[in-house]
């Protein structure tokens, strides 16, 4: 069994005395494991860094084996996240979720067009937190927890819409919460397209943040998420 694919580098883990196991992301494979011979060697290990983009060739005698990689680095996004705080907070922040979220071996072509796009953005701190607001957004969708903003679940208005539902994940009307305003999570308009300020895009961060714990991480047995998001949200919040 064989396949050979381009991806990022999700993580990677001493195995033995000169191997590792390397998770990737790839778009025709998904999430995807393997051994690194001499992946720990002076040669191999400085590719092996998180959100590394990689050539990657995988071989195992039965497909259900952790199979073996061959790795050629394409480029290095290590130093440019190694130079702005916020930028690798959000790269961990990216790969860990990934991790976390992905099951294995199941192909995510448009969210993986997606990461790889975010990722080559890093660096650019006035764009990069909204592009990773937008993706939590595809990452939801991929997982089936799609946000419904598009109207109001109670009057089925499109307009003057602030509020989400903790439950449902629909928009709610300034008038269609009514005296349950308190208990509704916030829709700021970025999260509808757009651009908006910094405070905006935290409050956005805090809605996606709910339906990433309270739905997604609890169908996954109530695991918690990494805490590379929580640092990444802190970092971000320092600029505020």
């Amino acid at each position: 069994m064989e396949w050979r694919d381009q991806g990022i580098l999700l993580s990677a883990r001493r195995h033995g005395e000169t191997s590792a196991i390397i998770e990737v992301f790839t778009p025709e494979q998904g999430r995807h494991a393997g051994i690194v011979r001499g992946g720990t060697s002076r040669k191999i290990a400085p590719s092996l860094q998180p959100g590394a983009q990689l050539d990657l060739a995988w071989r195992a005698r039965l497909e259900d084996h952790i199979g073996a990689f061959t790795v050629e680095p394409l480029r290095s996004r290590a130093a440019v996240a190694m130079q702005d705080r916020l930028a690798l907070a959000g790269l961990n922040a990216v790969t860990a979720l990934l991790s976390f979220c992905l099951p294995e071996r199941e192909p995510h072509p448009a969210l993986y067009r997606r990461t790889e796009t975010l990722l080559d953005m890093l660096g650019q701190g006035d764009v990069w937190p909204l592009a990773y607001l937008k993706w939590e957004l595809r990452l939801l969708e991929e997982m089936g927890y799609a946000l419904d903003l598009e109207s109001c679940a109670v009057t089925g208005v499109s307009e003057d819409l602030i509020y989400v539902s903790p439950k449902s994940g629909r928009a709610v009307s300034a008038k269609g919460a009514g005296e349950w305003a308190e208990r509704l999570l916030p829709l700021p308009a970025v999260l509808r397209g757009g651009a908006g300020s910094d405070a905006e895009i935290a409050q956005g961060l805090v809605t996606t943040g709910h339906f990433l714990t309270a739905h997604l991480a609890r169908d996954l047995g109530g695991k918690p998420l990494p805490e590379s998001r929580a640092r990444f949200i802190d970092a971000f919040s320092r600029r505020l």
